[in-house]
């Protein structure tokens, strides 16, 4: 955090492009009182690390996953009630179809490659695996391409590295491993979705749990929240602000994006409970302790 020249406060900020972020990002939407000072990051999950280790931004984007694991690690940083990227995960486990049919519970005694162990997508599918499908996750052997955001934290014994230079999906393609769970979705017609009408169950699964899964979130630095709390606030309008010029997002049904402590209370608790389920985190965090007295009202 510094001052430039006019007075406003300079925030190092970490924010991808998105629809509710490109008002915001093209200087459409700004304040006479904070300037952003965003990061040259063109894929904001690149410097997760950078955010909970090195502790560089003032403001940042960050995924749930990490988030929760950072405060189980006592990281000085507090949650925004700022959806930046939610999505269902339910298509994004793949396997290869040419190599013959695969269920979820034909995942025990499997190879799944993740990127890592505690990435947002995977800690998603692994617990739709364990509740909705009955697998035990122990029975699985992943297989993971790197390090964890959270220093601290140490993968179960039943994950192994891949070797240097490996690639996820040529390991999929030559059976080094059974299934993987990907960024997007693969172009390759033979890398099916495993789980069986992906969609379907998605739907079912808003409806059965009544929330979201989501990615990625806002945090801010306590040192901010605490020695300056207008800024926060100020950082959090111009959001709204910027959201709004996004417009309804009519693909949907529903906000992909909500906004405040209430519209994201549910979702938090299932996110909670999947990562606490896992592992991950050594108790289930209250809603209300992700935020500080600023945040929690906004």
């Amino acid at each position: 955090m510094a001052m430039n020249d006019t007075g406003a406060v300079r925030l190092r900020t970490l924010l991808g492009d998105y629809p509710i972020t490109r008002a915001l990002k093209r200087g459409e939407v700004g304040s006479a009182a904070v300037t952003l000072d965003f990061a040259d990051v063109k894929t904001p999950n690149h410097a997760f690390k950078r955010v909970v280790r090195d502790l560089e931004f003032d403001v940042a984007e960050l995924a749930i996953v990490t988030f929760l694991m950072a405060k189980a690690h006592a990281k000085p940083l507090v949650l925004m009630p700022v959806v930046i990227l939610s999505r269902y995960q339910h298509p994004y486990l793949v396997y290869n179809a040419e190599r013959g049919p695969l269920a979820p519970a034909d995942l025990a005694g499997r190879r799944v490659g993740i990127r890592s162990y505690s990435v947002t997508t995977a800690t998603w599918i692994r617990g739709i695996l364990a509740i909705d499908y009955g697998l035990n996750l122990d029975s699985v052997r992943w297989v993971t391409f790197e390090e964890p955001h959270v220093a601290e934290y140490r993968d179960p014994p039943n994950v192994e590295r891949a070797a240097p230079g490996r690639d996820l999906l040529d390991m999929l393609s030559n059976g080094e491993v059974d299934a993987a769970v990907v960024a997007a979705i693969p172009a390759d017609p033979r890398l099916q979705p495993l789980i069986p009408e992906p969609a379907v169950a998605a739907r079912a699964w808003r409806e059965r749990n009544q929330a979201l899964q989501i990615n990625h979130m806002l945090v801010v630095r306590e040192s901010l929240s605490a020695a300056n709390p207008e800024a926060v606030r100020e950082v959090y309008r111009m959001l709204v602000e910027s959201k709004r010029a996004a417009g309804p997002q009519a693909a949907h049904e529903f906000d992909l994006n909500p906004f405040g402590v209430e519209a994201n209370r549910r979702s938090l608790e299932v996110a909670v409970d999947y990562v606490y389920r896992q592992g991950l985190i050594p108790r289930r965090f209250a809603v209300d302790e992700l935020f500080d007295d600023v945040t929690r009202k906004l």
